[in-house]
């Protein structure tokens, strides 16, 4: 990693941090501002490379945060399993709905703690698709993830 890349990614960390900036395109600005030549497409490979996701702060936002710095709280302070309205399989996908803007960390969450049968997932903004790695398993798998969450 070159030196600009590592100085880049802490002021980006920074403006994170700071809670300035809910989007890529906001992220970009202040980058700018502050010096750094940009385009979106490197701020989203960056926020990849850092982990950041998407949460919903105390004032509604949607904004980026590291991962690290959510944990398994969110920022209204309750947990992740609070952010979770519904889980139901259609016999061969498990669909998560979760508070708006919640889903990444939600997916997150299965990622890391791996409950068994889940092949993979895909979060969008407060929908998560479970794949079931054996279909035939899938109520084993939906009851593996609402472990998870205990």
């Amino acid at each position: 990693m070159t030196e600009s890349v590592s100085e880049r990614l802490k002021m980006i960390r920074q403006l994170l941090s700071a809670e300035k900036s809910s989007t890529q395109e906001e992220l970009r600005d202040e980058l700018e501002r502050k010096g750094y030549d940009v385009n979106q497409s490197t701020i989203s490979r960056d926020l990849r490379r850092m982990g950041a996701i998407k949460v919903i702060d105390q004032k509604g936002r949607t904004v980026y945060k590291l991962s690290e710095e959510s944990g398994e709280k969110t920022l209204m302070g309750g947990s992740v399993p609070d952010l979770i309205l519904s889980i139901e399989h259609n016999e061969n996908m498990i669909v998560i709905s979760t508070t708006p803007g919640s889903a990444s960390l939600v997916a997150r969450h299965l990622d890391i703690s791996k409950p068994k049968g889940i092949l993979g997932t895909i979060a969008g903004d407060d929908t998560i698709f479970v794949v079931p790695q054996k279909v035939k398993n899938i109520d084993l798998t939906l009851q593996a993830i609402k472990d998870s969450f205990n």
